[in-house]
């Protein structure tokens, strides 16, 4: 199973969820998506504009795959499980956000830590999630929560010096 998730941002993110849906159209794998305020409604997919945060957890545990967008909260809770997330931040010139801090974001995230994989160009899930096996990042969630956790708040740190 695939568990997609979008988080809570009151802006559509009806790029990921069209995309996901076509995709299980023509795959034999359940995907089940957190719609949050997008605007397409999955024909393919089972889906729920929102969960609460005990069934999110439970999808989570229970997925082969997490696709979520690039809200930390969103993808910290896979890697807390020992899951590596892909990671399709939402941009700014899909109406998807306000600016396009996701997608600097989750490739510092991707480039300084490594435990996530981010897909910017959404015609490229599909391969990624074919080959999601082997570009998993396999280890142990503890020492690979531990780490994200000092790196994300080096990363942090560095982009609130200055401006304090």
């Amino acid at each position: 199973m695939i568990f997609v998730t979008v988080g809570t941002h009151e802006q559509q993110f009806n790029r990921l969820v069209k995309y996901m849906d076509e995709w299980a159209s023509k795959h034999e794998e359940k995907v089940m998506i957190q719609t949050g305020y997008s605007t397409y409604k999955p024909q393919y997919c089972e889906w729920k504009s929102f969960l609460p945060y005990q069934d999110m957890i439970a999808m989570v545990e229970k997925a082969r795959i997490i696709i979520t967008h690039g809200g930390p909260s969103s993808f910290i809770m896979p890697l807390q499980i020992g899951k590596t997330p892909i990671v399709v931040p939402r941009q700014h010139k899909y109406g998807e956000h306000v600016n396009d801090h996701q997608v600097k974001f989750c490739h510092q995230v991707e480039e300084r830590i490594g435990s996530i994989i981010v897909v910017d160009d959404i015609l490229k899930l599909g391969e990624i999630i074919d080959i999601y096996d082997e570009v998993k990042i396999v280890g142990d969630k503890i020492s690979n929560n531990g780490k994200f956790c000092a790196e994300l708040d080096k990363i942090v740190s560095e982009m609130f010096k200055g401006n304090l």
